[in-house]
């Protein structure tokens, strides 16, 4: 697997795909008959393909509205571009839901937008017949848990909110949640272990370190250890057991590339090897296996380029680039599964 390089080096091979075999093949007859055949036809075990599809979604200023949305395609180790959002928007939220891409909320330079826009991959087609939230809010964290999409916190216009909303795709509806215990925008967020955290972002005044976990069994959010470091506009997933939290930009309005992870064993945050860019409104995603750090702005440009986390070593490298710049945009995964 390797992601496309400005060199023109693929940093790795190419796997595109991961199996899983379910089943097993039974002996026939030695004579069979059409019945039989069909029988045992009936008999061969089908295989499950999963895939993962990286893409990065929006990118907006008032100097660059183009918002550009691209694909990654590991077989040609490029990325190449795909249908623009309808409506270009900056500090959009970014969020996969059964098999498509939900862009949320989000500002023009005029004014903070409710409304939600959904890609699907198969037709390339963006649709914006999806149920707006419930009021407009700039720089909201998504999330998918448990079948639904999470839309938590953001700025309304006038100051951070701690609005959480949930949104039922079988219904085109968003229904509100118990609210967080802080006002957060520009938070990062994560599943863990069947629980939702949220890191970070700013009260509307200061970067914050603060994290809350939602537990969906009692509609309830109780407070975590706080991260080592102040932040907002972070990254963050799950790998290999732990959360890590990179990048943003910290009290002094200065670009971060400090990394964390967090231990839900130990409930303890330490420190990961720093990253070689900074880098605020960045994304951070789990591909294949691989712990990449996308995008995102280190003060002076908006950054296209991608580094990669060895747990072994402890260390990042340069893993490539984008086409484009994204300044704000963010990166989303897309599983899809068949049977063969």
């Amino acid at each position: 697997m390797g992601v496309y390089n400005e060199q023109g080096e693929a940093p790795g091979e190419p796997q595109t795909q991961k199996v899983l075999e379910n089943g097993g093949v039974r002996g026939g007859h030695s004579i069979t008959s059409p019945r039989s055949v069909s029988r045992h036809i009936s008999k061969v075990p089908f295989t499950q393909v999963v895939k993962d599809t990286m893409y990065i979604v929006g990118g907006w200023t008032p100097e660059d509205p183009s918002c550009p949305v691209e694909q990654f395609c590991p077989l040609k180790n490029e990325w190449k571009n795909i249908a623009p959002m309808n409506h270009h928007r900056g500090n959009v939220a970014v969020c996969s839901l059964q098999g498509m891409i939900y862009t949320v909320g989000g500002s023009d330079s005029v004014s903070c937008k409710s409304n939600v826009e959904r890609y699907d991959p198969q037709t390339n087609k963006w649709s914006s017949d999806v149920a707006p939230l419930s009021s407009p809010r700039s720089r909201v964290c998504t999330v998918e848990m448990g079948g639904y999409l999470y839309a938590l916190g953001g700025h309304d216009g006038m100051a951070c909110t701690n609005t959480v909303e949930r949104y039922d795709s079988k219904m085109n509806s968003w229904s509100k949640q118990t609210p967080m215990q802080s006002r957060r925008c520009g938070a990062a967020a994560a599943v863990m272990n069947g629980q939702l955290y949220v890191i970070g972002g700013s009260d509307g005044v200061t970067p914050m370190n603060t994290v809350e976990r939602f537990n969906p069994s009692d509609g309830t959010w109780y407070a975590c250890p706080p991260m080592l470091n102040l932040r907002e506009n972070a990254g963050c997933c799950v790998h290999l057991g732990h959360m890590f939290v990179a990048g943003g930009r910290d009290e002094l309005n200065l670009e971060l590339s400090a990394v964390e992870k967090f231990d839900p064993d130990s409930l303890r945050w330490a420190p990961v090897k720093h990253m070689r860019c900074k880098r605020n409104n960045m994304s951070l995603t789990v591909f294949e296996g691989q712990l990449l750090a996308v995008g995102g702005s280190d003060g002076i440009t908006d950054l296209k380029t991608l580094e990669v986390y060895s747990q072994e070593s402890n260390t990042w490298s340069h893993f490539g680039s984008m086409k484009t710049q994204h300044p704000g945009g963010h990166v989303v995964m897309v599983t899809t599964s068949n049977w063969r």
